[in-house]
């Protein structure tokens, strides 16, 4: 079974969220997405600066199997990616909710947060 933080919240999609109390959130993919996917090599990030709206894609995790889309769990604009994935991608892999995080957002709505599961929720989701 995929390792799933109780102090986070999911989207369907397989992304995750940190609130950092700051109106900032961190975003990345779940182990569960990371595992289906596979050794990655390449992860396609935005520009700081960029805005995204709750469900748009905001970038591409490219694995030895698959290349797939990820997408904003909430609404916001884009503050700080993470560097060290453009030299280790397989970050995504060894470490989904620590050193492999994608981006960081400035929330738009903190409302929406409301709407993203709960691990337990996200873990029932992947049980089904």
């Amino acid at each position: 079974m995929s390792e799933v933080r109780s102090d986070l919240l999911y989207r369907e999609s397989h992304e995750w969220v940190r609130d950092e109390g700051d109106g900032t959130v961190i975003v990345g993919i779940s182990d569960h997405a990371q595992a289906q996917l596979g050794d990655m090599v390449y992860v396609e990030l935005p520009e700081p600066g960029m805005s995204y709206g709750q469900g748009d894609a905001f970038g591409v995790v490219e694995s030895v199997k698959a290349a797939s889309d990820v997408y904003a769990p909430v609404s916001g604009e884009v503050v700080e990616t993470n560097p060290a994935l453009e030299d280790e991608p397989e970050l995504v892999n060894s470490d989904p909710y620590g050193d492999g995080w994608l981006l960081r957002l400035q929330l738009a709505d903190s409302g929406e947060l409301e709407g993203l599961l709960s691990a337990e929720a996200y873990e029932a989701l992947q049980d089904e």
